[in-house]
């Protein structure tokens, strides 16, 4: 009896291997093809916007700073109290959020790269590549592969409010 329990055993586990879980299925993107499509819709962006005068960062990320800051300097390990409004790169505002507490190290890369060039107090203008943001998977309305838009105004750093 315990042979025919142990092949049976057996059996069931290797037909439970074999079966695919597709809950979470991994997309297939080429990065550097993404990145290029991305770094063509920003292209494409910035000329219908020539107000804006960002500058690409080595990571790909582009930005402007509107408004540099005179408080205390974002680190990795900061803890920020921030407004920001987030859209896609066809304008549509996707959120906006007003004090909402983050630590650096939990947000996006895109952030994590940009807001370390203003100072508490300061604004900047973020405009993500997708890799820098939620890659090849989608967030809420946002879309798989979406370059996304972010003015971020920093309102306090490390519990920190600047002096006005």
């Amino acid at each position: 009896m315990k042979k025919y329990l142990f092949i049976l055993s057996v059996l069931v586990m290797g037909l439970a291997s074999c079966v695919k879980n597709n809950s979470n299925p991994q997309p297939v993107v080429d990065p550097a093809v993404q990145a290029k499509a991305d770094d063509e819709a920003i292209a494409v962006y910035l000329a219908a916007h020539t107000s804006i005068t960002a500058t690409k960062d080595p990571s790909g990320l582009y930005y402007q700073i509107l408004e540099p800051g005179t408080g205390a300097a974002i680190t990795a390990t900061s803890a920020l109290v921030v407004n920001y409004v987030g859209k896609d790169i066809k304008d549509v505002q996707f959120e906006t959020r007003d004090n909402a507490a983050y630590s650096l190290t939990q947000l996006i890369p895109g952030w994590q790269i940009g807001l370390p060039k203003i100072k508490n107090g300061g604004k900047i203008l973020l405009i993500i590549p997708s890799g820098l943001a939620y890659g090849p998977y989608a967030n809420g309305s946002i879309p798989p592969n979406s370059v996304v838009i972010f003015t971020v105004t920093v309102k306090s750093v490390d519990g920190v409010t600047p002096a006005i």
